[in-house]
């Protein structure tokens, strides 16, 4: 086996931004229902401002990169810093839906260009003997911050919503002074090649009819029930469940001092803030290797079908935790997080199998199409969620994604059929 390659200092310096970066985004995004519903805006408001805002956050990497590429890392990467810090400071001055909108739009849009730059990186600079510990190392500073952002800055909009803003704001002013004065620019062969480039690449992938048809139907009944998963819990959590149960819930686990991490007091009464534990990074931090070794001798599709199933059960125990106890909303997110880690990386592992082995940085790349298709879970699963609210069982909605996610069958169906790649 060949001695592993030591990671030169600009890997370490660019796994610490990504970490302050999901902070900043993590931290806004999980609690913005919250924010939104306490100015007193609607679920169909709120699911607009959601699919915008996914649609860029994961539609702008197709692009972003070759701007990285041409320009180099650590420019473009000031650039998004640029457009992050007043987009972000934006959100401390206006309270309108027009200016929350296209606050988030630049938000997202900042975002989407960051988003394939710190992962460009990481590649640049490992090789076939660090790779996978790089990456591995990489996918764990995504949740580290993705958990730590909506505890801390949860804790601060309890105190007053622009501290949270502020802290964010305070996150990106430090990726822009690591990055101007720590980052080297890592050297890598450059392609060249410009947007049109990447536009006929997308077109090329896309000219495979079945391909195209299988990255619809995984954004359907893949990611847009993901993404309802994360625009939804944090505001069922905090305006559906007893905030005050949960809190004994982890009191009488994990004693006094962690349960009051992710709480305030309110009224002489102590709460969970509903930002705090409605996430997975938690969970995929302390399982995700054991996971990954249990499904590997799995085969792709079963693996992912599998873990669609398991996703399925955890919205079912989700909507429970409205009406069978609170606490149930802890193994409900567990189950969701233990399907994502089974499904995500193996439907990931799926297109690179199925496509043709001269276009696997094509297919690999048109997969943000997918990703970018469950943004529509706002338009769709928001909104819902506020037509089940109003008419008083808002745990409904958890049962419907359930639905929508096993529905996803009829598409492995049209695989084993040959209809689909």
């Amino acid at each position: 086996m060949d001695q592993r390659t030591k990671f030169p200092p600009v890997f370490w310096v660019a796994n610490g931004i990504e970490v302050l970066e999901r902070f900043a985004y993590y931290g806004i995004y999980f609690s913005f229902g919250i924010y939104m519903s306490s100015l007193g805006y609607s679920r169909d408001q709120l699911g607009i401002v959601q699919t915008l805002f996914l649609l860029l956050s994961y539609g702008v990497p197709l692009v972003s990169g070759t701007f990285a590429d041409r320009y180099g890392f650590k420019p473009v990467l000031i650039v998004a810093y640029l457009a992050y810090l007043p987009a972000i400071s934006l959100l401390i001055l206006t309270r309108s839906f027009s200016g929350i909108a296209l606050t988030m739009l630049a938000i997202g849009l900042a975002a989407g260009t960051f988003k394939p730059l710190i992962a460009g990186t990481v590649r640049a600079v490992t090789d076939k003997t660090n790779t996978s510990l790089g990456f591995g190392i990489f996918y764990a500073m995504v949740n580290v911050g993705g958990s730590f952002g909506p505890i801390v800055l949860g804790k601060l909009r309890a105190i007053d919503w622009n501290y949270a803003f502020y802290a964010a704001a305070g996150a990106i002013v430090l990726m822009l002074l690591v990055t101007i004065f720590c980052y080297r620019e890592p050297p890598r062969r450059i392609e060249g090649k410009g947007l049109g480039d990447k536009f006929r690449e997308i077109g090329v992938a896309l000219s495979d009819g079945k391909f195209a048809l299988f990255l619809f139907l995984l954004g359907v009944f893949f990611w847009i029930p993901f993404w309802a998963f994360f625009n939804l819990c944090a505001l069922y959590v905090e305006e559906n469940l007893d905030t005050h149960a949960l809190y004994e819930s982890l009191r009488g686990l994990f004693g006094t001092g962690l349960a009051d991490f992710f709480a305030e007091e309110k009224d002489g009464v102590r709460r969970v803030l509903g930002e705090t534990i409605s996430h997975t990074g938690w969970i995929i931090i302390v399982l995700q290797v054991g996971v990954s070794w249990l499904f590997e001798r799995w085969k792709p599709m079963p693996s992912f079908l599998f873990g669609l199933v398991v996703m399925a059960a955890g919205f079912v125990v989700i909507g429970q935790a409205r009406v069978g106890g609170a606490w149930l909303i802890f193994p409900g997110i567990a189950l969701f997080a233990i399907g994502e880690m089974i499904s995500s990386p193996r439907i990931q592992e799926y297109i690179t199998w199925l496509a043709p082995k001269e276009k696997a940085g094509l297919y690999m790349g048109a997969n943000f199409l997918a990703v970018a298709v469950g943004a529509f879970a706002g338009v769709l699963y928001t909104s819902l969620s506020g037509w089940f609210a109003r008419g008083g069982h808002p745990e409904g909605v958890w049962y419907v994604l359930a639905g929508h996610m096993l529905g996803v069958f009829s598409f492995a169906g049209g695989v084993r059929r040959g209809s689909l790649p």
